[in-house]
């Protein structure tokens, strides 16, 4: 068949293979099939909505349509894909099915929200789409109280943006750190002083074990039988790659869907691209590997094979109250810190107790000028 190149998702990754193909070939056919509306907006947005007041249409960037035509691609909108048939190189849609020369994959992730008790599971929200703050955002905006489940970093960019807003917050987590797989102890234990100070009940140490609705409030009961009444529950406990399709393919998944250095899954013809991807035995759920993956898949799929080779990632953790900037391995135990903290923000670095190589950082405030030249200094993924 003609070369034509369907993509199935319209997140990030989508969207940045998209642009990084138009940069080297105008005129491929591309196919973007989408269960969304396809409209193009900035994911982190979502967890600083609720402080500056915007509703789900002010963080489209681009309709999906004005998308499709920048771009000059087909962009099936509100549209399900029920199966990859790869003898034929087709994918099934309700009424109708797509050949595809190559398919790539970048069907993301879905919030973890666990099997609770209670009458009012299912009205946990989530926040991991446009479409799913939509739905929520009249809830969330009367809201006088809200339970944040989830001190990871998403959790705790919405508590603080929620706290902003003027919300009463409870956050909760399992775990007896704030960031506890993104932070040294002693950067959580600021962070969490910092959010207390600020009018945030944390709760660490603490698994739900039942959600009922009584009245107009929402009950949740923890394990040490304390209870919470709040108006609202958001659920930020991580994502878990969506991998139905894959599978329904029968590619190889783990994790993710497993890929090759060049972004290929067990079958030759087809890709997966962003957070539904597991390369070298990890998920990676943040917006640099993804661009970078971007650029080489697309070279990769207009005949010019590029493998992935990621350097170090910085992640900007967006808590106005304690700005922080961070890469490497900055939650491991075994590491030596050296901090210099200053009246404008700390500089702290992890190195290797052996060897003394830098492998992570975090640093706070005014020194976040400071993170690139650490970050160079890293060793790649």
């Amino acid at each position: 068949m003609d070369k034509h190149i369907v993509i199935i998702g319209s997140g990030f990754a989508a969207y940045q293979l998209v642009k990084s193909l138009r940069k080297l070939d105008e005129a491929v056919p591309v196919t973007v099939i989408t269960a969304d509306s396809g409209d193009e907006y900035s994911k982190p947005d979502l967890s600083h909505v609720f402080s500056k007041k915007q509703t789900a249409t002010d963080l489209i960037k681009q309709s999906a349509a004005d998308f499709a035509n920048t771009y000059d691609i087909r962009l099936l909108n509100f549209t399900t894909v029920l199966s990859i048939d790869t003898d034929t190189k087709k994918v099934q849609l309700t009424d109708s099915s797509i050949s595809y020369s190559e398919l790539v994959l970048t069907t993301g992730a879905s919030s973890y929200v666990p099997t609770f008790n209670g009458n009012a599971v299912e009205e946990i929200a989530t926040l991991n789409s446009l479409s799913e703050y939509a739905d929520q955002q009249d809830k969330i905006a009367k809201a006088r109280s809200v339970l944040v489940l989830g001190a990871g970093l998403i959790g705790t960019e919405i508590a603080m943006d929620l706290a902003s807003a003027g919300k009463q917050v409870t956050l909760c987590d399992k775990a007896d750190s704030i960031m506890s797989s993104l932070l040294p102890s002693f950067l959580s234990a600021e962070l969490f002083q910092t959010m207390v100070k600020n009018g945030i009940d944390i709760k660490l140490n603490s698994s739900v074990t039942s959600v009922n609705r009584h009245h107009q409030q929402l009950i949740t009961q923890f394990d040490d039988k304390t209870f919470t009444d709040n108006d609202v529950i958001i659920a930020a406990m991580g994502l878990r790659p969506n991998i139905q399709l894959a599978k329904q393919a029968k590619l190889s998944v783990g994790q993710g869907i497993i890929v090759d250095d060049y972004l290929t899954t067990s079958d030759k013809n087809i890709y997966a691209l962003g957070d539904c991807t597991e390369l070298k035995g990890k998920v990676r759920a943040y917006l640099q590997p993804t661009m970078l993956s971007a650029m080489a898949l697309a070279k990769t799929l207009l005949g010019t094979p590029i493998p992935v080779r990621l350097p170090a990632s910085l992640i900007k953790v967006k808590t106005p109250w304690l700005p922080l900037n961070l890469s490497g391995h900055t939650h491991r135990t075994d590491v030596s810190w050296e901090v210099t903290k200053k009246t404008d923000g700390y500089i702290a670095k992890a190195f290797e107790q052996e060897s003394g190589t830098l492998v992570g950082f975090v640093v706070s405030h005014d020194q976040q000028k400071a993170a690139f030249p650490l970050l160079r200094m890293l060793p790649a993924e």
